[in-house]
C-alpha cells in the first residue's frame, strides 16, 4: 500500500500560460519518468460514488472534508490497476493506494467489494466498509493527458492535465473504444501542485507568472455535472 500525505494547490491555465511556465520548470525540475519517455502521458480513472451522490455533494458545498474514491489505469491494456482512497482536508491530502488485479477491478465496477475484506492492508478493509454501506457504484471515467514535473525536495511534483474528457454512458476502465466527451476547452487545462512542508522559492516565482488565484478544478465534478 502507498501512502501519501502532501498539499494540494489548482489552477485552470491556458496551454499558452502552461508552454511559458514549464520552460521554467524545465530549468530546475525534472520529468517523470513517462514525461521523459513520452511527453505526455494519459490517464484514466473510473470513479465511484455512493448511492446518494454524497461525494459529489460535499464538493458542491464547499465542505472542508471531502474525498474520492476511484480505480486508475493508463492503458486500457493495463493488467493492474490502483485502487485510491483521496482525503482532503482544506489544501492538505491524503492518498491511500492499492494495487488490484484487472479481474478484481471488474469485480469493483460491478459492485463486489468482498476480496478487499482478505486484503492485508488496513485501507482496503475501510474502503470495503465505505464502499459497502454507502453502496459505491461507477458513476464517470475521466481521461486526459498528463505532463509532470518533479523535484526530491518536499517531493515536489507539478502536472498539467490537459484535453480533459469523460464519459458516463460507457464505464468500462478497459474498453479500447470509449466515447469520450471534452470537459473543457482544448486551449485550456489544469495544473495541480502537490508538496510536503514548503514550496522552493524558484517554484513560487514561477507561479506567481500565473495571472490567477488557486482554485478547486475537479475533473471528476466536470464529468458528474454533465448528467446530475
Amino acid at each position: 500500500m502507498e501512502q501519501v500525505f502532501r498539499k494540494e494547490i489548482k489552477y485552470r491555465i491556458s496551454v499558452i500560460q502552461y508552454a511559458r511556465l514549464a520552460q521554467l520548470l524545465d530549468k530546475e525540475m525534472k520529468r517523470d519518468a513517462y514525461s521523459s519517455k513520452y511527453g505526455s502521458y494519459k490517464v484514466r480513472s473510473l470513479y465511484f460514488d455512493s448511492i446518494h451522490n454524497q461525494d459529489l455533494r460535499d464538493v458542491l458545498a464547499g465542505n472542508y472534508a471531502k474525498r474520492k474514491i476511484r480505480l486508475r489505469v493508463y492503458s486500457p491494456k493495463d493488467k493492474t490497476a490502483k485502487l485510491e482512497l483521496k482525503v482532503k482536508h482544506g489544501p492538505d491530502q491524503q492518498k491511500f493506494s492499492l494495487n488490484v488485479s484487472r479481474e478484481q477491478a471488474k469485480q469493483l465496477a460491478q459492485g463486489n467489494f468482498n476480496f478487499l475484506r482478505n486484503m492485508e492492508e488496513e485501507v482496503a478493509a475501510y474502503i470495503y466498509q465505505e464502499m459497502t454501506l454507502g453502496v459505491y457504484r461507477p458513476q464517470v471515467i475521466i481521461e486526459y493527458d498528463r505532463t509532470a514535473f518533479i523535484h526530491e525536495t518536499n517531493r515536489i511534483r507539478i502536472t498539467f492535465d490537459q484535453k480533459v474528457r469523460g464519459s458516463d454512458s460507457n464505464l468500462n476502465l478497459f474498453s479500447e473504444n470509449l466515447n469520450l466527451y471534452p470537459l473543457m476547452p482544448e486551449d485550456t487545462g489544469v495544473l495541480e501542485v502537490k508538496y510536503d512542508g514548503f514550496l522552493m522559492s524558484y517554484i513560487k516565482d514561477a507561479l506567481a507568472l500565473i495571472d490567477q488565484l488557486p482554485q478547486s478544478n475537479s475533473k471528476y465534478v466536470l464529468g458528474r455535472l454533465k448528467t446530475y
